[in-house]
């Protein structure tokens, strides 16, 4: 059944918020944006960590907030709900990152808490037994998870030695850390040169500056320099197939190369991406979900890191349709690979990144999200205002041409987990196949 579009609106250009930005003294680097949507402000601190060792980084993002020197955990908590606020870290390859929210006239108060973790993080040793045994249940119920296994699988296929290749520890290296090796990294990299502050929020973006200036000020010192070197191009072979005996799906994992954010052609790739599967609408979606029914959902993105970015599409499919559902993914790719997309068909992935790129600006949290991230590379939000006309303006021709050098089957790697006995014949008839542990 055709699909009938409204007359396209003219695309209005992006209304950026205020905001103000001041490198301190210390080397943090301070961006404040007002928006005042709600008498509250987010806050976002990226800290850079890549190449730390990756099973203390870990148990360190997890115990950051378990007391100081003057506070124990329960203390921050009860300080922080005061204020109506709240704080968490996590790690990803590239940065150490703390987020929170609190209430517009309780930031000072937020910060201070904030600048107490970061100058006097104790790790006790009771709490960091607590949180090194919780790191340890979560990281094995991660491994009897096929979806993480596949993802292991296919970041080991892309990276080989890099750093990135492996992006979660083992359970017996996280019980090996001890609160000792905690706060050596803290004191190694746990610091504010070159770390970037994002504040949100119903504020005046110069008077939150000079806040975080005043409370944070204090923290000093430079960390080691833990610049990753950039991705190895990657490299196309067989499909590396992951036995899970008895398994009754499996776990279908495609990696292809893909463009950073500056480059001038990221705009029709991310397009190209869109059609191929990167939302409901796409053709892979409606091949191997809607035509088919051979898996609930599928879905291909830009993942970005500092030292490079790739293009992931993952889907799980019944056991017995496995090799047929790689068939359909490789003529999609080749579709998208040697076809332009219609023009009805552009329109609709158009309009969905333009609106996705609006939703995620609207809210407080979205704009910190947003904000902090291209932070980390470097960016800042006037970015968004040429990427938003680029996407406006990418041509049938510039995103047929992004697909066909990215997009297509003969530069992919691929990854399938589940259960050989019953799977290889099916994956052999399309492509060489070996094998590879879990």
């Amino acid at each position: 059944m055709t699909k009938t579009l409204p007359d396209l609106v003219p695309d209005a250009e992006l209304n950026l918020p205020l905001e103000r930005e001041r490198t301190l003294a210390n080397g943090l680097t301070v961006i404040a944006i007002r928006r005042s949507a709600v008498p509250l402000v987010e806050v976002r601190l990226r800290i850079p960590f890549g190449r730390a060792p990756l099973a203390p980084a870990t148990l360190l993002s997890q115990a950051l907030l378990t007391g100081t020197s003057a506070m124990s955990s329960i203390d921050i908590a009860a300080e922080l709900q005061a204020v109506g606020g709240s704080l968490a870290a996590g790690l990803d390859p590239d940065r150490l990152l703390i987020s929170g929210n609190a209430l517009a006239d309780g930031l000072d108060r937020t910060l201070e808490l904030l600048a107490g973790v970061l100058t006097g993080a104790a790790y006790p040793e009771t709490e960091v037994a607590t949180e090194r045994e919780r790191l340890v249940d979560h990281i094995q119920v991660a491994l009897s998870q096929p979806g993480h296994l596949a993802r292991a699988a296919l970041l080991s296929r892309m990276y080989g030695a890099h750093p990135y290749a492996v992006q979660t520890p083992g359970p017996e290296e996280v019980r090996a850390v001890e609160p000792a090796a905690l706060r050596e990294l803290h004191a190694e990299r746990v610091r504010p040169d070159g770390a970037v502050l994002v504040l949100v929020g119903d504020i005046d973006p110069e008077q939150a500056i000079d806040t975080a200036d005043k409370i944070l000020g204090g923290w000093t010192g430079s960390a080691p320099d833990g610049t990753i070197p950039a991705t190895p191009a990657l490299e196309t072979g067989p499909l590396l197939l992951v036995d899970r005996p008895g398994s009754v799906q499996s776990s279908l994992r495609i990696a292809l190369p893909a463009l950073t954010r500056t480059d001038p052609d990221y705009a029709a790739l991310y397009l190209a991406n869109l059609v191929f599967g990167g939302y409901f609408s796409s053709r892979w979606t409606e091949n191997i979900r809607e035509d088919k029914g051979y898996t609930y959902g599928s879905y291909s993105s830009i993942e970005h890191f500092v030292a490079g970015s790739a293009l992931v599409a993952a889907a799980e499919v019944a056991t017995e349709v496995t090799g047929p559902s790689l068939l359909e993914t490789q003529y999609e790719l080749g579709r998208i690979a040697s076809l332009a997309p219609g023009e009805e068909e552009l329109e609709q992935a158009r309009r969905y990144a333009l609106g996705a790129l609006r939703l995620n600006m609207s809210t407080q949290a979205g704009l910190a999200g947003l904000a902090s991230i291209y932070a980390g590379f470097g960016l800042r939000l006037n970015h968004l205002r040429d990427y938003s006309a680029a996407l406006s303006a990418a041509t049938r021709e510039e995103v047929a041409a992004a697909a066909a050098k990215y997009l297509a089957p003969s530069r992919a790697v691929t990854v399938v987990l589940g259960d050989a006995e019953r799977i290889e014949a099916q994956l052999a008839a399309l492509t060489a196949v070996e094998r590879g542990a879990a």
